[in-house]
């Protein structure tokens, strides 16, 4: 009996490799092209880090005209949540990062190099692993789960490396005929992979992003196929890379150390490996020290928490290639209204070290990015939001459209539009005086600032509506009117006129913007003033300033 017939003994109704070699054939794509896959198990939420992972990966393959693929790695169906793939593909939906290819939901897919999910893909597993096992490099395993601890207890108590290798692979050199003798009495087995490794031996690697690295070679003869039939994700993800064609593999730092094993079993099926892009874990400042973004201690390590913020996709994708590229931030000035797309990432640029997470650039930015969309989009993304998580914003924005698009569309569009929107969540904030069922509703303190004795504040806003209000003022006869009313109750005109004789004036006409501002809004700071009186009317304002002149 030789290998062939030891492994049609274990996979008699499994297809020649040839099978599938044929069947996904090497991608017809030009020179220099990119395949990169995003590859996670559907067992729970999708974290911040998988997103980055998948935004470089989708980057790097637009942008050299190459292909972005989803596949589901559901080996582990133990710990699988249900609708897990609907909550991947939906939360990449939502930042906009679409693969080209893979599942689209829970069952459906699109491409030629599926199935993208792994528990479809047996029979493909089998042909491989019988394939091994022909060519003498994978063997079946017959160890108990006892034995296998028992083999970890005795190591432990020599102080040696633990594992299944070298004079521990208890079933390494059983005959071909000995194997065959145990499946046939019905033995239960797993097959392993046959390691050719030493440990004392060296091997060195250039990872895309680390550079040049060594390490031991593995000699660890590792599970390939499990009881139940699947196959652990070191082969499965071999066997996959390799029929989908891909390039590069872009993944968390964590697996630096499996590059020893996975090099390996690329070389002894006959496969040309891809190259390794070991992203550095996103951190976090914790009192000092730096530490992973957690999934138990974080709510911004899980996507679904810039949703229910209403952080726009369009901010988090900027901020992450600004943690990608340190050049990002530097394109970004010199083209501030330029799609994301056209910027060029480099791998070889991304940091070896973990980024920082930083949650007060994150808003940032995402102020920013909210600056340059206009009133529609705002209102359109704003209401999204709300009909999820605000019932109140909900019902306001809707009753009137038109009145809604005037107030978004204050200081916007133009050469410095309005910063005071981070996040969905705080547009009701943001926009409640502009509405008079908000505005009445909150207890005010009016923080009136320098002008703040009642006679003055009075005289400033009635002498303002009966003398200098004008309803069809441009900008600059609005501001003038102001000027105005300064000079004739006793304050400076002009800022600088205040500062050259201080002594001479009360205060300036900045200072009786803030009383009209303050008395208007409750507010020190907001948009455009012009604007706000415009949308409000004459008749809002004098009611306004008539309950701030109670409250006084």
């Amino acid at each position: 009996m030789n290998y062939k017939d030891l492994a049609n003994l274990i996979f008699p109704d499994v297809k020649d490799i040839s099978y599938y070699e044929e069947k996904y054939p090497k991608r017809n794509l030009k020179e220099g092209a990119i395949v990169t896959r995003f590859a996670p198990s559907p067992t729970g939420f999708v974290h911040i880090g998988g997103l980055y992972q998948a935004l470089i990966a989708r980057k790097v393959a637009t942008q050299t005209e190459g292909v972005f693929f989803l596949r589901i790695e559901d080996t582990d169906q133990k710990r699988e949540v249900e609708n897990g793939i609907t909550d991947i593909v939906n939360s990449l939906k939502d930042f906009g990062i679409e693969p080209d290819e893979g599942m689209i939901n829970e069952t459906e897919e699109k491409g030629n190099y599926g199935p993208y999910k792994q528990s479809l893909r047996g029979d493909i597993y089998k042909a491989y692993a019988k394939y091994m096992i022909e060519i003498g490099k994978a063997y079946p395993c017959f160890c108990t789960p006892e034995e296998v601890e028992e083999i970890r207890k005795k190591q432990e108590a020599a102080k040696v490396r633990p594992g299944y290798y070298g004079v521990w692979a208890k079933c390494r050199n059983l005959t071909v005929e000995e194997m065959a003798e145990k499946i046939k009495a019905g033995e239960k087995y797993i097959i392993r992979f046959k390691s050719p490794g030493r440990e004392d031996r060296k091997i060195k690697h250039h990872d895309v992003i680390k550079g040049n690295v060594t390490f031991p070679e593995n000699d660890q003869d590792i599970v390939i196929i499990k009881g139940d039939g699947l196959p652990t994700y070191h082969f499965a993800h071999v066997v996959d890379d390799h029929l989908m064609g891909t390039t590069h593999v872009i993944r968390s730092d964590e697996w630096l150390s499996s590059v020893p094993l996975h090099l390996q079993l690329f070389h002894e099926i006959g496969f040309k490996a891809p190259k390794y892009v070991h992203i550095s874990p996103i951190m976090k400042n914790d009192n000092g020290n730096k530490r992973k973004l957690s999934k138990r201690k974080d709510p911004e390590a899980a996507v679904s928490y810039y949703a229910k913020e209403g952080i726009p996709g369009e901010a988090v994708k900027e901020y992450l290639l600004n943690i990608a590229n340190s050049n990002f931030e530097n394109w970004r000035r010199q083209n501030p209204t330029e799609d994301i797309e056209k910027f060029d990432l480099q791998l070889n640029k991304m940091s070896v070290s973990g980024a920082l997470f930083d949650m007060v650039k994150l808003l940032d930015v995402s102020k920013t990015v909210i600056s340059r969309f206009d009133a529609e989009k705002v209102y359109n993304e704003s209401l999204k939001w709300a009909k999820k998580y605000d019932e109140e914003l909900t019902n306001i924005l809707k009753e009137d459209k038109e009145y809604a698009l005037k107030v978004f569309g204050i200081e916007r569009g133009n050469k410095k539009p309005r910063k005071d929107i981070a996040k969905w969540s705080d547009v009701k904030e943001n926009i409640e005086y502009m509405y008079d069922e908000l505005y009445y509703a909150k207890t005010k303190e009016y923080p009136y600032q320098v002008i703040n004795k009642k006679d003055d504040i009075v005289k400033i806003l009635d002498l303002y509506l009966k003398k200098y209000y004008d309803e069809n003022a441009d900008k600059q006869e609005w501001f003038d009117k102001i000027k105005e009313l300064s000079g004739e109750l006793g304050y400076a005109k002009e800022v600088k006129e205040f500062k050259a004789n201080p002594d001479k004036y009360k205060a300036h006409v900045g200072d009786v913007s803030t009383v009209l501002r303050v008395a208007l809004t409750g507010r020190t700071n907001t948009p455009d003033m012009y604007e706000i009186m415009k949308i409000l009317g004459k008749e809002r304002m004098a009611k306004r300033f008539e309950e701030a002149t109670e409250s006084l």
